[in-house]
C-alpha cells in the first residue's frame, strides 16, 4: 500500500496532515484493516486540548476498541460529525476520512513523526507483510 506523502504517521497508526498551523488527523488504512468493521468513533469536543502521544478518543470495531493517540499537541478546532452516524467511512477511505482538525501548538513536533515511506517500512516489519 502506498501511503499518501502529504502527511506524517505515528507508530500507533494515526496520520496527521499539516496545513500551515492547523492539521487534520485520522487513522491509517493499515489501522482500519486491522480493526475490521468500524462501528463507533468517540472523538473529543471542539476546544479540547491534545497532548502529543496521549489518547484523544477511541475507535470501536466488531473486533476491539482501540485508543486514538494524538500525533501532535494542539487544540481541537473541528470534528468530523459524519463519523458519528457513518463510522464506516473510515473503512471505506481511511486517508480521506479525517477525524479531527487541530490548531498545532508546536508544528516542529511533526518532525519526529514517520514519513510515508518510513511508515510503510514500519508496517511491513511489524506485520511481516
Amino acid at each position: 500500500m502506498a501511503y499518501p506523502t502529504d502527511r506524517k504517521y505515528t507508530k500507533e497508526h494515526e496520520w496527521i496532515q499539516p496545513n500551515g498551523n492547523t492539521a487534520a488527523i485520522g487513522i491509517t488504512d493499515h489501522a482500519q484493516e486491522s480493526l475490521g468493521d468500524i462501528v463507533f468513533v468517540e472523538l473529543p469536543k471542539v476546544g479540547a486540548e491534545l497532548t502529543s502521544g496521549k489518547t484523544f478518543g477511541t475507535v470501536e470495531s466488531v473486533k476491539a476498541v482501540s485508543d486514538l493517540f494524538a500525533p501532535a499537541s494542539g487544540t481541537v478546532t473541528e470534528i468530523n460529525g459524519d463519523l458519528a452516524t457513518s463510522p464506516e467511512k473510515v473503512n471505506k477511505d481511511a486517508h480521506g476520512a479525517w477525524m479531527i482538525k487541530i490548531s498545532l501548538k508546536n508544528p516542529k513536533e511533526l518532525d519526529s513523526l514517520l514519513s510515508s515511506s518510513d511508515y510503510d517500512k514500519f508496517v511491513a516489519e511489524e506485520g511481516g507483510h
